[in-house]
């Protein structure tokens, strides 16, 4: 495939932080992308949740499912904009390695718990994974991924500016990631396309879970019309085959609009070079600017009737308290966690070290995981539980 001028070129990679013999039959995002798929941390994604908690449902999203579906709406925004495909993807199935069990709730109450020790951020654990957590290979630990790839799990958000997260000033030391600058087109299109893929699926799960009606979303921009253009097509559709066809028109509206905003940004900017998207002060893949408000006002409802739920918001107390009673466990039980963690733990060279490896732990642990051991520890508190 011919890559536009703009896009990352694999034989221009910066490398990587220990030098490899590169592929005679993979590029380096290649092998990038392939080193994630095959990392522990992103198997663990199956039991982590996107928004239900694991065992409520096998049609419900977990985090391993969503970034599938990030990663396939990645390479094709990424295909359409000529960039670098292998990175995108990698960037994509990358993106949440480093959320906790239970989802954004989980993360909350673990940063809770360390803002004494520096706090918790997933997309720097996500970071601290592939460049320490991960220890497979024989010549180094993490995942000695190419610069590029750091750089854009980094900041696939946008610059990281002011006080940085622990764990990414430590990668950053290493590695300089350029934070105050954008990344590559690569990584704003996986950005993006986590936008499009959680809004989509959310509006799917919500409707399954019973938190609200067809009739409720055809109230929505974009989901209005989705759903007009299927009952003028098909009608009398049933209705679940119905609600399948007007939510995949909204998908594809939401990545069309992405790839025809972003051409035209990137006609406009006159850019020529990976080098002249991060220096150009602003992100270059984008929505356009109605439909960025169309999106915001789905968004307001989802967090209304699905995020704050009542029934969601009971099993958010509840998994909580799951990470809290795990930390203030571990915390006074060190070397209760498993033997492989031992030899750290006795290396560590003061409370904050060993504070940070019991952070890591637990947020490594699946939904499913934390919650069998949070009964076996604390049997009364689990008897009580609505899960």
């Amino acid at each position: 495939m011919t890559h536009a001028v703009y896009a990352t070129m694999p034989d221009r990679t910066r490398g990587r932080g220990i030098f490899e013999e590169e592929s005679s039959f993979r590029s380096p995002f290649q092998r990038d992308r392939d080193r994630i798929i095959h990392a522990s941390a992103f198997r663990r994604l199956k039991h982590k949740t996107q928004v239900f908690v694991e065992h409520e449902g096998d049609n419900y999203r977990t985090r391993l499912t969503h970034s599938i579906e990030v990663a396939q709406v990645a390479r094709t925004i990424a295909g359409a904009l000529g960039l670098n495909q292998e990175l995108t993807e990698a960037v994509a199935l990358a993106h949440d390695l480093g959320h906790t069990p239970f989802g954004h709730t989980g993360e909350d109450a673990l940063h809770a718990l360390m803002e004494p020790y520096g706090g918790f951020d997933h997309n720097a654990q996500a970071i601290r994974i592939v460049t320490q957590l991960e220890k497979h290979y024989a010549e180094f630990d993490g995942l000695n991924l190419t610069w590029e790839t750091l750089e854009a799990i980094a900041k696939h958000n946008g610059p990281v500016l002011g006080e940085l997260p622990w764990a990414l000033a430590a990668c950053n030391t290493q590695f300089d990631l350029e934070l105050e600058t954008h990344a590559s087109t690569e990584a704003q299109v996986a950005a993006l396309a986590d936008d499009i893929a959680y809004n989509n699926h959310d509006l799917h799960d919500g409707l399954r879970a019973g938190l609200f009606t067809d009739d409720d979303i055809c109230a929505l921009p974009i989901v209005s019309d989705a759903f007009a253009v299927v009952d003028k097509t098909y009608p009398e559709l049933e209705p679940t085959r119905r609600r399948h066809e007007a939510l995949r028109r909204v998908f594809g509206a939401l990545v069309s609009d992405v790839i025809d905003t972003s051409q035209a940004n990137l006609k406009s900017s006159g850019v020529a070079s990976v080098e002249e998207v991060r220096a150009l002060g602003r992100p270059i893949v984008a929505f356009s600017a109605p439909l960025w408000q169309d999106l915001k006002e789905i968004r307001a409802f989802l967090f209304t009737r699905m995020y704050r739920a009542p029934s969601v918001m009971v099993v958010r107390s509840h998994v909580a308290t799951v990470v809290e009673d795990l930390f203030g466990y571990y915390l006074e039980n060190t070397m209760e966690m498993p033997a492989r963690w031992h030899p750290e733990i006795q290396a560590c060279p003061d409370t904050l070290a060993r504070v940070r490896l019991v952070s890591d732990y637990i947020a490594g642990m699946t939904d499913r995981f934390a919650l069998q051991l949070h009964e076996r520890l604390f049997p009364e508190r689990a008897a009580a539980s609505p899960l």
